[in-house]
């Protein structure tokens, strides 16, 4: 069957229908997205299984140190003896309910990061971060804070919520400054002092 038109045309104008680009532009970038939340996850798993892992060593330091104890007890002074490993004994038992506590934290803790990471996942790539960059792009005082910021400045508010207060760290001196800023002073005074102490 012969077509009315060439081959060639058809095929070329089939083509050019089909734009795939942005499809395939939007699948790597919540490909590259996946990726940076799977790493965020895998990396406050690993933190959290190496507070375990101490945790264990820990635990198991002492109770080697607590058996060591009970038989290295020899037959003079045996009731002064018998005291002070009872002494021993409750501190031992004391660090091990405390490490065990703090155990129990740690794991309370990493099922607290899987029910944010599964939240994260739940809002999808675009979530709450989009729109905090959003917001921080379009607030100036944001923005000023973080030139400050870039310059070693810390600028911290106060009750009222206005800035008033300046942090100035000299990381090649090690110095920290903490200037209260005073509106009696100029805003000359305060940039030049700034860069002299930066």
């Amino acid at each position: 069957m012969l077509l009315d038109e060439d081959p060639a045309t058809l095929i070329h104008h089939t083509i050019g229908n089909f734009n795939i680009h942005p499809d395939k532009t939007a699948i790597e970038r919540i490909n590259e997205a996946l990726s940076t939340v799977q790493q965020a996850r895998d990396m406050r798993i690993r933190e959290a299984e190496s507070a375990l892992r101490k945790l264990s060593r820990n635990l198991a330091t002492l109770s080697t140190q607590h058996n060591e104890t009970l038989s290295s007890h020899g037959s003079l002074d045996h009731a002064s003896h018998i005291v002070e490993l009872d002494t021993r004994k409750f501190r031992i038992a004391k660090a091990a309910s405390d490490l065990e506590i703090e155990s129990e934290r740690l794991e309370q803790e990493l099922e607290g990061l899987k029910g944010r990471l599964h939240n994260l996942d739940v809002q999808g790539i675009e979530g709450n971060e989009h729109e905090k960059a959003r917001r921080e792009q379009d607030d100036p005082t944001i923005l000023k804070l973080k030139i400050y910021r870039s310059l070693g400045i810390d600028i911290e508010p106060s009750q009222s919520g206005s800035y008033n207060r300046a942090v100035i760290r000299n990381n090649q001196k090690g110095d920290v400054h903490v200037v209260n800023v005073d509106p009696k002073f100029s805003r000359f005074f305060y940039a030049n002092y700034f860069w002299q102490t930066m």
